[in-house]
């Protein structure tokens, strides 16, 4: 049975929580569905209407940690639901209890501890699961650490990004990530905790004059967040022990030369639409002075794509998103 809204949390959220059943309730919820609702990642008054309706009226929560989910509950003046623990550790299995329940016709929200759902936090596997079951899975956009980070920014260029997230812990490992990140031309987004956001720093810092944007705590009290070039990042979290602490969302920026590279496509395109593959690059080339070499691989590329009758970046691009 949906839980009721309890006599616990602050007046506001308890207008919060009116004004969600007002704007939300007359939605259409369907039963026997997954719901994936994104929760804050620091601000609790980043919580969406339709999020706070849902968690209302779900039959029961599963969730990364059912003590962090209870207390973000209570915040909310939301209390009794029943919590489903659900996390990388047991996610396989718990995934299963799960679809008994959506099979049986309840209603289920997932949350993560913080953030988007699945998106480096649990869950994927569930919404995979429930999609080979053939259940409907319903995603309840809101607060993303990875959209914020990006939104600060100030990207130049077309917008496009990879999501990297967390790099492997031990130091070869990431740094040979890191490696491969320098000849990566878009922007990435990386994840780090704050035990290991000294060691990342050093292994950054090889990208020189890249720019970096360092997003700390973000939406919290004590957010910070700064734009300075890789090969200063480890003197900059060194400088102050605050700097050090908190969660942490970096987006790498594009790498010199990207727009250059993009303009040079864009070139490509339109000769390869009127002209053989080696004229069109030959052509390119002497207009952009870009390698013909780099061109006419691209070329090749572009070709093998269109003849294959898929977008050609589909295998490359990680990630492009409207916050």
């Amino acid at each position: 049975m949906p839980n009721t809204v309890a006599a616990l949390g602050s007046p506001s959220y308890h207008l919060a929580l009116d004004a969600a059943r007002a704007a939300a309730g007359a939605q259409h919820y369907p039963a026997g569905a997954l719901y994936v609702v994104a929760t804050p990642i620091g601000n609790l008054a980043d919580v969406t209407l339709r999020a706070l309706h849902v968690l209302a009226i779900a039959d029961a929560i599963a969730c990364e940690d059912t003590r962090r989910t209870q207390q973000l509950l209570r915040s909310y003046g939301i209390d009794g639901q029943l919590l489903i623990a659900l996390h990388e550790h047991n996610e396989a299995e718990a995934a299963q209890g799960v679809i008994a329940r959506l099979q049986a016709g309840e209603r289920i929200a997932y949350v993560s501890d913080a953030g988007t759902p699945a998106v480096s936090d649990p869950g994927a596997r569930l919404v995979a699961a429930c999609a080979t079951a053939g259940l409907r899975v319903l995603p309840l956009p809101g607060a993303s650490s990875v959209t914020t980070a990006i939104s600060a920014a100030g990207l130049s260029g077309d917008g496009h990004f990879v999501f990297a997230g967390f790099l492997p812990n031990k130091a070869g490992e990431r740094q040979t990530a890191v490696d491969a990140l320098a000849q990566e031309p878009r922007a990435v987004v990386l994840l780090e905790a704050p035990h290991r956001i000294a060691a990342l720093g050093d292994a950054l810092a090889r990208l020189g004059e890249r720019p970096v944007t360092v997003g700390r705590e973000l939406t919290k009290q004590f957010e910070q967040i700064a734009t300075l070039p890789c090969a200063e990042l480890p003197a900059w979290l060194a400088a102050d022990a605050q700097r050090q602490r908190g969660e942490f969302a970096l987006v790498l920026h594009p790498a010199p030369g990207a727009d250059d590279s993009a303009e040079s496509e864009r070139v490509l395109r339109l000769l390869l639409a009127e002209l053989p593959t080696k004229s069109a690059v030959k052509l390119a080339a002497d207009i952009t002075g870009a390698p013909r070499n780099v061109l006419y691989a691209r070329a090749l590329a572009l070709k093998s794509a269109e003849q294959n009758g898929s977008p050609p970046d589909c295998a490359s691009r990680i990630g492009r998103a409207r916050a």
